[in-house]
């Protein structure tokens, strides 16, 4: 709790009575709130969870977010609030709550958490461009003087920085006026100008007055002489018989007409325009309507798992692929939304999505709606305002989700817990969303519901130990068995064919038959782009990112080299730089050229690849998974993307084309993510009424994960890597903090690790460097990097992160270092 008191000038409220003092979370990164004061004029308005108007720096105005009010005045003085932005909060506190936790636990300020958690439109500061609005037009009647003088300035300027606006009108003021004016749709805000929060509007139809009896109608019906005018009043006619609102799209539609034929008739007055709000989430109906039955294996596993919640609150759902756990979800979240709770469903991905949400549609209505990172700003403070008031019961969403402000939350599902999507890399707070949702859930006492086919081996630990619940799904739904797994060795292929085999001749043997009985094909490669190294023949050349210590990846589509790291492009050289060569060497392989190759190899059959290339925009994801289930689509190659949670009927093969690639990460937790990657993608095999089988591709082929694998045994694999994690002092014996220095001078920041090294050396004696990661520069930033184990009980490691956070301050304090950045990544991955 500190004072900001940069302003060198009084403003006008500090002369004012000051009666309580309130805590303001600013949308920066800085590492506490601030207190302000509040003056008599806001007395018994100000509540937590709103937002209130302050100053801070010189002349900077942010809408910060009241955490907390106090009767009790701080020994410091003060600034005051200028005014409210809220009559009613935006949040309650019990996000609050988990904003303040996620500070504290993941070693960021609580702005950083909020400037995470709102939607765009609902944070506002000084730095803001406001935008006028040109379908407002320039009748400003409704406006009262303040409003109307900067609406006038915007029509003529077009644009105002906020700072302009305060030259305009009182200082005071500024806010409350802002958000009137783009309450009133006068202006826009700069930030997203075309996601920015507006109304929608459509168009509606409406039948003039004077027409609306019958003798009239009857009359102009008769004297009108232009056919497509008639035709154009007779369709609309027969529309409004049938619905209550007529829209210009649906007239224009069935009508056939133009829409200067339409305003023709709005031009005669027989016909009159009209602006109407839609809803862009427009609720279907709410009925709840869950008709299928469960197995038994299943109805012993719902059983267990309300028995665990009798005593603890976290339960892992470990179920086989295609065991139907997304069924006893269902069944959850029916039995939850049935007593009034709001249930919280989490997926790792988007990608996930698609399906999901049309199963649980199908069961819920307009119960459920989704949320992800793809949602524009207009959607999402739709969804903010719906989930807060509760008309929502039951939200579908990516990560981010755990920020929504829930009113009742009763049930959180967290699917495919184990995936590492679920872990925010950048930019703060670096959380992850399954450990938030936890500490989320037991905010409100929640039930948290934690499933996967290959637990995490934190998660499948903490159920051994007891500290979670567990409960075991082993046979798939239907009675299948696990599809059977294959070893191809390509050690010989690659040798004779001079580098990696794309698809060996088994594959392609497997591959022809499944195509030839009307079977589908997944394959899966963890490399996007067509060549990931370009090599000169001659010399040896190999082109690098200038920006990073990568080497380029070729991609075909764009013809270009790409840097998978900053999003650098780079024209692919005629000749090499070095030599002068023209003989370039495509090593190694990537998604598109494997769609090449398949083209070639199956030209009749239908290929589609799925990679953040190949799927843009919001709904690419969910057009592409549609027409492999209609089987629109043969053979789908893709990355991580293919993996993660999809049923498809007919898919009875699948390939992974490079396991080597998998297991030869430099990380202690490769072999985890080898296992979990191979099973979850094996497991889109077979998912119906025959075995499927997968073709695995590897030179390693006696490493342990694919032995395990084949056996589809995870108990062995975790007995196997919770041995080698106790030895080590890696998780779950420990908890890490990766610390990583940037700067752009290398020898400034290897001192600056050395010197951090040093410091930390006197309290932690578990560490692992300082040394320079596998990539030691991204976005011409070079890197060192530090891990920190620590160890002990909540309250001990919580006073480590402590005295962590003071040494990082100190080496900040060293003049030669404060330009360079430290990032602390509490449990990465």
């Amino acid at each position: 709790m500190t004072s900001e008191l940069d302003a060198p000038h009084l403003w006008p409220e500090n002369n004012e009575k000051i009666t309580a003092w309130a805590e303001v979370i600013l949308p920066l990164a800085i590492p506490r709130t601030y207190t302000y004061g509040i003056p008599e004029r806001f007395a018994g308005k100000v509540k937590e969870g709103c937002r209130a108007e302050v100053v801070f720096g010189k002349n900077k105005k942010y809408a910060g977010i009241i955490q907390s009010v106090s009767p009790h005045p701080p020994e410091f003085e003060t600034k005051s609030i200028l005014n409210l932005v809220d009559e009613e909060p935006i949040l309650y506190p019990q996000q609050l709550s988990l904003w303040e936790w996620m500070a504290t636990y993941y070693m960021c300020g609580e702005g950083e958490v909020m400037a995470a958690a709102l939607p765009t439109h609902l944070k506002l500061s000084s730095e803001t461009i406001l935008m006028y609005n040109e379908e407002y037009g320039d009748d400003f009647t409704g406006l009262d003087q303040d409003e109307y003088l900067v609406a006038e300035a915007l029509l003529i300027k077009k644009e105002l920085k906020i700072t302009e606006v305060q030259q305009i009108i009182d200082n005071s003021h500024v806010y409350p006026l802002i958000k009137r004016l783009i309450d009133k749709k006068v202006c826009f805000a700069w930030e997203a100008l075309l996601e920015r929060y507006k109304e929608k509007k459509e168009t509606v139809i409406i039948l003039e007055p004077a027409y609306q009896e019958e003798e009239k109608l009857a009359e102009v019906l008769n004297q009108m002489k232009a056919p497509k005018q008639l035709e154009l009043l007779l369709s609309f006619l027969h529309l409004s018989k049938s619905e209550s609102v007529v829209s210009q799209t649906e007239l224009l539609k069935k009508s056939g007409a133009t829409a200067a034929q339409l305003q023709a008739l709005v031009s005669k007055g027989i016909l009159h325009k009209s602006q109407r709000s839609v809803d862009r989430l427009a609720l279907a109906s709410q009925k709840v309507e869950v008709h299928f039955e469960l197995n038994n294996a299943q109805q012993e596993a719902l059983k267990q798992i309300e028995s665990v919640w009798t005593s603890r609150e976290v339960c892992l759902l470990h179920g086989i692929t295609s065991s139907g756990k997304t069924q006893i979800y269902i069944k959850q979240i029916e039995r939850f939304v049935n007593k009034g709770f709001q249930v919280l469903y989490l997926l790792p991905e988007i990608t996930l999505t698609a399906q999901i949400i049309r199963r649980l549609h199908s069961h819920f209505g307009g119960n459920i709606a989704i949320y992800h990172s793809k949602f524009n700003n207009n959607e999402r403070v739709e969804l903010w305002t719906k989930i807060k008031t509760g008309e929502i019961k039951i939200i579908v969403g990516a990560r981010s989700a755990v920020f929504l402000p829930f009113q009742n939350l009763g049930l959180i599902i967290v699917d495919e817990e184990h995936d590492p999507s679920y872990k925010q890399q950048e930019p703060a707070p670096r959380y992850h969303a399954r450990d938030t949702a936890i500490y989320y859930g037991s905010i409100f006492g929640a039930k948290v519901l934690l499933g996967s086919a290959t637990p995490s081996v934190e998660s499948y630990h903490n159920a051994i130990t007891q500290k979670y619940g567990l409960v075991i799904l082993k046979e798939r739904y239907g009675g299948l068995a696990l599809p059977e797994i294959k070893i191809v060795d390509t050690r010989k292929m690659a040798s004779s064919r001079k580098g990696k085999v794309l698809i060996s001749p088994p594959l392609k043997s497997a591959m022809e038959e499944a195509l030839e009985n009307d079977r589908q094909v997944i394959l899966f490669q963890n490399r996007r782009g067509y060549a990931p190294i370009l090599i000169c023949g001659t010399c040896g050349f190999i082109p690098r990112c200038q920006n990073c210590d990568v080497t380029l990846t070729l991609h075909k589509f764009s013809n270009k080299l790409h840097c998978h790291y900053c999003g650098s492009t780079y024209n692919r050289p005629a000749g090499c730089p070095a030599c002068g060569s023209v003989n370039w060497i495509e090593k190694d392989f990537g998604t598109e050229k494997i769609e090449e190759k398949l083209g070639e190899e199956f030209p009749k059959y239908r290929i589609a690849r799925m990679d953040v290339d190949a799927v843009r925009g919001k709904h690419a994801h969910d057009t592409l998974i549609k027409l492999f289930e209609q089987h629109r689509i043969d053979v789908l190659v893709g990355t991580q993307m293919v993996v993660k949670g999809l049923d498809f009927e007919k898919v009875n093969l699948v390939g992974i084309l490079d396991a080597d690639g998998l297991l030869g990460f430099a990380d202690f937790r490769v072999n985890e993510r080898a296992f979990q990657l191979m099973e979850q993608v094996s497991g889109r095999a077979g998912r119906r009424k025959e075995r499927g089988l997968v073709l695995i591709q590897a030179s390693r082929i006696n490493h342990p994960v694919l032995l395990y694998l084949q056996e589809h045994d995870y108990p062995k694999f975790y007995e196997n890597e919770i041995a080698m994690r106790r030895q080590f002092a890696y998780p779950p014996f420990s908890r890490l903090i990766r610390l990583t220095l940037k700067h752009r001078d290398k020898e400034v920041v290897q001192q600056a690790a050395l010197a951090l090294g040093n410091f930390l050396k006197k309290d932690f004696k578990n560490l692992v460097g300082p040394a320079a990661p596998v990539i030691g520069r991204i976005r011409g930033m070079y890197l060192m990097e530090i891990l920190v184990k620590l160890s002990g009980g909540a309250r001990t490691i919580g006073n480590q992160k402590k005295v962590l956070s003071n040494y990082i301050d100190l080496l900040r304090a060293d003049k030669p270092f404060r330009s360079v950045m430290v990032i602390c990544d509490v449990d990465p991955v």
